[in-house]
Order: C-alpha cells, then sequence, then structure tokens
C-alpha cells in the first residue's frame, strides 16, 4: 500500500500516453504549435506497462489513461488490454475530447476499459470551434453517443469560462440530463499557457445559476476530485474546484507522463523520472522512485491568486 505523509492512500495513477493534441483549448494549450514528439523519447506501451504492473502491486487500483489527446496514440486498446489482462479488477478509465471517440469506442470497450470523461465546453458550434480551435462539436457528440451504445459509464467534463460558455452552464445540464449520464463543471485553473483573459468562473456562481431553475442537494463527499449534488429526479452533477484545500485533502492521486516523470502533485513543479530505471530494466530503482514520490507529494497545491502555474497540463493529463 502506498501511503503519503498525510495518511492519504494513493491508490490512483493518471497516465499521460502523449502530449500530442488535436485541439487546441483556450484554457490549455492554444497558441502551443503541432509538432510530434521524438519516439525515443517517449515511453513505450510496454515500458509503461513494466512500471504500471509495479504500481498495481504496489496498491494502484485506478488507472486513468490521459494526453494531450490519448486517442491520437495508435494501438491504445492494445495497451488496456495489456493493463486489463494483468488484473481484470482494475479501474481502467480514460479522459478523452471525444472527437476521435466513435471509431474506437468499442475496441477500447472490448479490451477492458470501463469508463470514459469526455470534455463537452459547449453545445455551440460556433463556440466550441472557438475554444478548441477547431470544428469538432459533431464528432465530439457522436463520441458521446457511441460511448453510451457501448456501454461505458461516461461523464462529460465542462471547463466554465466567463463571457465563453458560463451562459450555456442550465443548457449543459439538461444535456447530460437527457442523456443519463453525469456532467463535471470545472474551475478553469490559471496557467501561463492559456489563452490571455481568460475568466474562472467560482463554483459558487455555478451552484446559483443551477439553483436559479433546479432543487439539489450535495452528496457526502466520496474520495474524489469533484463535489456531487443531485437533482430532484434523480439525476447527478459535479463541481471540481482544483483551487480549494478540500481538493487537496481527498487527492488520492499521482501523474505519469509520456516521457517518464512521475508527478505528485498537478500544481507543483517538482517531478521525477522512471524511464531510465524502466529501460534499464531496473524495476526495484523504479520502485524507489515510486515511494519517493508518494513519500514526497504535498499536503495541498501551490495556487495562490497571485500565482499562475507553468505546469504544461497537456503533458499531465490535467
Amino acid at each position: 500500500m502506498l501511503v503519503d505523509p498525510f495518511n492519504r492512500v494513493i491508490d490512483y495513477i493518471r497516465v499521460s500516453v502523449t502530449s500530442r493534441c488535436n485541439f487546441r483549448c483556450l484554457y490549455c494549450m492554444p497558441n502551443t504549435p503541432f509538432e510530434w514528439e521524438p519516439k525515443e523519447n517517449v515511453l513505450s506501451y510496454e515500458e509503461m506497462f513494466e512500471f504500471l504492473r509495479l504500481a498495481i502491486d504496489e496498491g494502484i487500483k485506478k488507472i486513468r489513461l490521459t494526453g494531450g489527446e490519448p486517442l491520437v496514440r495508435k494501438d491504445l486498446d492494445k495497451f488496456v488490454k495489456m493493463l486489463h489482462d494483468y488484473k481484470p479488477e482494475l479501474d481502467l478509465a480514460l479522459t478523452t475530447n471525444g472527437y476521435y471517440l466513435k471509431k474506437y469506442a468499442k475496441k477500447l470497450r472490448d479490451a477492458g476499459l470501463k469508463r470514459v470523461n469526455i470534455s463537452l465546453d459547449s453545445l455551440k458550434k460556433d463556440v466550441a470551434k472557438k475554444i478548441a480551435q477547431r470544428d469538432c462539436l459533431d464528432n465530439v457528440l457522436e463520441g458521446i453517443d457511441e460511448a453510451i451504445k457501448v456501454g461505458f459509464r461516461v461523464k462529460l467534463n465542462t471547463v466554465v469560462m466567463r463571457g465563453i460558455n458560463d451562459n450555456e452552464i442550465l443548457d449543459l445540464l439538461e444535456f447530460a440530463k437527457n442523456k443519463g449520464v453525469q456532467i463535471r463543471f470545472i474551475e478553469f485553473m490559471e496557467n501561463e499557457r492559456a489563452y490571455p483573459g481568460i475568466k474562472r468562473v467560482d463554483s459558487k456562481e455555478v451552484l446559483e445559476k443551477i439553483g436559479s431553475r433546479y432543487s439539489f442537494k450535495e452528496l457526502p463527499k466520496k474520495n474524489e476530485a469533484s463535489k456531487n449534488f443531485v437533482l430532484d429526479d434523480g439525476s447527478v452533477f459535479g463541481i471540481i474546484e482544483p483551487h480549494n484545500e478540500e481538493f487537496c485533502k481527498s487527492c488520492n492521486r499521482i501523474r505519469l507522463t509520456a516521457e517518464g516523470y512521475l508527478i505528485p502533485c498537478l500544481f507543483f513543479t517538482e517531478s521525477y523520472n522512471i524511464k531510465e530505471a524502466i529501460r534499464e530494466g531496473n524495476i526495484q530503482k523504479a520502485a524507489e522512485i515510486l515511494r519517493d514520490v508518494v513519500k514526497n507529494k504535498p499536503e495541498k497545491n501551490d495556487w495562490q491568486e497571485e500565482k499562475i502555474s507553468d505546469r504544461a497540463f497537456w503533458e499531465t493529463g490535467g
């Protein structure tokens, strides 16, 4: 079992299989050039699996595959199958922008993937295109429908930005209700790569807007990123507040990048690289690095009102 200095059991790892993405979202990487990472810099699926097998043996129970956009990396379903075959009860999930999901959903489901989180920042084609800097909404909506069809447990993620999509909160909630899936509204996390002038809408305002139409109550907090609420009809929605200390108190996550960096906290720049140890076949060294990451996991993130993160979120999966 992996336990950090604050008695949090670390049983969840987010794995960025690639830092590449086919979107250039305003809140993430709007001005980052499209480029290819040299193959030798990126862990192969086999190398990732060697480390994750170790992490599973040490107590990891949940793995979420992220990017960049994970579906731009070839043969992701084969990687999913490697993990599923090693431990079928593993909670295997994927976070995606949904653009290629219609094409790959069934393959991923058949390989053992259990859950999918899909970004949906707008229901308006022009706004979605403005945010992603790509004409994407039709593909994303088709991806959502296909994910539901093949039997995934689906959640939708919306980053709420003032003056851009904050007028769609109720429409997005209604959309999720009609699809029978949960939506989570995420507070924008300030970072140096985001488009200048993006403004956060805090959770209090989101809840006020929802409360103008629906009655709801907060559900007991579980060990997950979101605070969850239930409407009178039983529909559940969530709020993710990365700036709130409560977000950190229940944090059970570490992150692995495609280049082999293990990251104990999203908002800290500290990281540890396991690539050399894995490529040398030194599993003992990789295990030591894993334990060091957990041992050095901070109590809370380093976010402050006057401080902007320089973390490249597309490398860590957010």
